[in-house]
């Protein structure tokens, strides 16, 4: 059965049932991202996901800063939640929101399935990028922070622009789907926009030595969105665990059988373990 609710201007969608799943997607996706997943796991868990803010482009844009899309996330957890933890299931700018949130709401937070963006903020993943890396990062992440700055008066060149860069970097999401307003996640990150990122929780402090992680990634991409190091120490702690995959950045789309299977395997071992 899948109904809707309307959570602080949220469309937010549930299917199945079962301990609750919650999921966020990340530029410049929509929650079609999730279609296999939730298909994967409806018949044992009761999926949940929605459109970031600023993601559903027959809506007005809508940058938020991070407290209040950690507001937002709180929100909907407690409305679809109210008497029991959720587990994230997490992707991209997903990922970086959901980590947020966890961090500041441990005690709604089962566990954490990161997909592709793991310890990004941390001295060891800055240590480990190369000339090169930062160059390419740079390049592709001002390019999108410029398009939205653009976006509020050129918009027709804001979105030939987010599309231009959605194809380079290989996303497979329809070009109608996408869109300049998706982009302030990046104008926070090099402008300083909605307050800028600063201040935010280090994921290699949080995940996993307070929450249980599994962390999926692509081994097919010119660089990675995590260090060896945190990798590392993710695998060697009880109840995390980290698998690689012969796919880019888009698992769910690229390896959606080896993904999906490793993500049900892992809900289904972590939640038998608590009962």
């Amino acid at each position: 059965m899948r109904h809707n609710l309307d959570v602080q201007g949220l469309t937010v969608t549930i299917e199945g049932s079962g301990p609750t799943v919650v999921m966020l997607h990340g530029w410049p996706d929509t929650p079609a991202l999730w279609d296999g997943t939730v298909a994967a796991l409806r018949d044992g868990y009761r999926c949940v996901r929605f459109a970031l803010p600023g993601y559903d482009l027959s809506r007005p844009p809508r940058p938020v800063s991070v407290d209040a899309m950690c507001t937002l996330v709180a929100a909907v957890v407690d409305a679809v939640s109210p008497g029991e933890p959720v587990s994230l299931v997490l992707h991209d700018w997903g990922c970086f929101f959901g980590y947020e949130y966890a961090a500041r709401h441990p005690g709604r937070v089962a566990r954490v399935v990161g997909t592709d963006v793991g310890d990004t903020n941390s001295g060891a993943y800055l240590r480990a990028l190369t000339v090169r890396h930062k160059g390419l990062i740079a390049g592709y992440q001002i390019w999108l922070a410029v398009a939205w700055t653009l976006g509020r008066w050129l918009p027709r060149l804001a979105d030939r622009m987010t599309r231009f860069m959605a194809r380079r970097v290989g996303c497979r999401a329809p070009s109608a789907r996408i869109g300049w307003p998706m982009n302030y996640p990046y104008a926070m990150q090099w402008f300083g926009a909605c307050g800028g990122l600063r201040g935010v929780a280090r994921v290699d402090k949080v995940f996993g030595p307070r929450i249980p992680t599994l962390f999926c990634f692509g081994t097919r991409k010119p660089f990675m969105f995590h260090s060896a190091r945190w990798l590392a120490a993710l695998a060697a702690t009880p109840g995390c665990r980290v698998q690689g995959f012969d796919a880019g950045h888009w698992l769910m789309l690229q390896k959606p059988a080896e993904y999906h299977a490793a993500v049900r395997g892992w809900l289904d071992e972590s939640t038998a373990a608590v009962r």
